[in-house]
């Protein structure tokens, strides 16, 4: 969220020791790698640290470290940052040394395995589509929205989404492995489980009753047809108005028959169809609180604050698609399925969001806000990178089709690349960039 030319002239003026980058979203790989280049280029020595949920070990060793002519460190969570810096500036200049040539050593089998390794093959463009996912329309009529246009919601009741909650991520956004509710009885991280999921609780209580958070959200249905692995909106459903087009990725790895090369597209008709958006977010009024927390130096309070409205938020996306089958849409008005049944995505359609890997294009996400006015009716707007402001905010499209399903895009071919910018009216480099992290060449 902020552009590396801020970054490198506050390291300077502050005198860094280190400078450190975090990424939530996939876009910060790829400017981390111009950050890289740029502290190169400007004659940077200082370790620099990489972390944050995108990232990893591996996606450093080969695309950052390599750009930085500097000590590259990948560190998994803020805890283990505290070991790393103190090996990195210690006034032992061999320790430090000693701790770099390590990593760099690590880093460099990295690269040397994966550049051994077999890949998985990537077909041609032409032959991924000839494969792809086959659906009888001929005995499939699109069910209408019961709801037409958009509907705002413009304060939903947290003690709605409180019982949507998926605890499972939430301790893992805590680095305690296992399920919910299971975890709280795990031999190994029970108690402090226990602990964590006794202390979130009661703050939980208190974001509800003092309503600490409001819950904004907007979601909207549009007729609409398949393209090739285009999705095309029109005004109405004479399909006569076209205001919009949805570019979706087909993956190319090589299947087997008789798995296809699926696109999100395939699950929309070529004749007619409707297609849903929403956004969500449970994010505003957060930064009081966080700097009430700041103030009283409560880290604690501070990363619980923000994970729970992160549930929140995502709770708020459940329970909002919930809606959207049973009433809004209605496509599966008789739905009685339990909350695990729910988390275990055992109902009839899909929420891809861009950014996922179905659809891991986030420069999609201000066509998609358009569309919504999601900015007026949600108040959450997007950054350069496109990440959301707030940050515990959902952002996705709707498809109803029975067969819809998740899949990921993975590794693509150039000849989708240079599709894809024709398709979307832009330069090649330009493309490349938004597809960096799915590129196979």
């Amino acid at each position: 969220m902020v552009p590396f030319q801020d970054i490198l002239k506050c390291a300077n003026d502050n005198k860094a020791d280190i400078i450190g980058l975090s990424g939530l979203i996939t876009p910060s790989l790829d400017e981390m790698v111009t950050v890289a280049e740029e502290m190169t280029r400007q004659g940077f020595h200082l370790p620099l640290l990489i972390g944050g949920a995108t990232t990893s070990k591996v996606h450093t060793a080969l695309r950052i470290a390599p750009r930085y002519k500097g000590t590259t460190v990948h560190v998994l969570d803020a805890s283990r940052a505290v070991g790393v810096c103190t090996a990195l500036v210690s006034e032992s200049g061999a320790q430090a040394a000693d701790f770099a040539a390590k990593v760099a050593n690590e880093y460099e089998a990295i690269r040397i395995e994966r550049a051994g390794g077999a890949k998985e093959k990537v077909v041609p463009l032409a032959a991924a589509r000839a494969n792809d996912f086959k659906i009888d329309w001929s005995a499939y009529v699109p069910p209408k929205p019961a709801v037409t246009g958009t509907r705002i919601f413009a304060e939903y009741p947290l003690h709605e989404l409180v019982e949507r909650i998926d605890w499972t991520p939430f301790f893992r956004a805590w680095e305690l492995a296992g399920n919910y509710p299971a975890i709280l009885e795990d031999p190994v991280v029970g108690d402090s489980a226990k602990r964590l999921y006794a202390d979130a609780r009661k703050m939980l209580e208190r974001i509800v009753r003092e309503k600490w958070l409001t819950a904004k959200g907007v979601v909207s249905f549009w007729p609409c047809r398949r393209d090739g692995d285009d999705v095309v909106l029109f005004a109405d459903d004479s399909h006569t108005k076209e205001i919009s087009r949805l570019y979706f990725l087909r993956q190319q790895i090589a299947k087997r028959a008789p798995r296809a090369n699926m696109c999100l597209a395939d699950f929309i008709s070529p004749k007619a169809d409707w297609i849903g958006g929403f956004a969500v977010t449970a994010g505003h009024g957060i930064e009081q609180h966080l700097r009430r927390f700041k103030a009283d130096s409560d880290d604690y309070s501070d990363i619980l604050l923000k994970a729970l409205a992160d549930r929140l938020a995502e709770a708020f996306a459940e329970r909002l698609h919930e809606r959207v089958r049973k009433t809004l849409w209605g496509y599966a008005s008789d739905e009685a399925l339990s909350n695990d049944e729910l988390t275990r995505e055992k109902y009839r359609g899909i929420r891809p969001a861009p950014g996922y890997p179905a659809c891991p294009d986030h420069s999609q996400k201000p066509e998609l806000f358009r569309l919504l006015n999601a900015g007026q009716n949600t108040g959450i707007t997007l950054t350069e990178s496109f990440a959301m402001m707030p940050v515990s905010s959902v952002s996705g499209y709707y498809f109803a089709h029975p067969d819809a399903q998740y899949f990921g895009v993975a590794r693509i071919g150039r000849d989708q690349v240079e599709d894809y910018a024709k398709r979307r009216g832009v330069a090649l480099e330009q493309a490349e960039k938004w597809l960096r992290p799915n590129i196979g060449y």
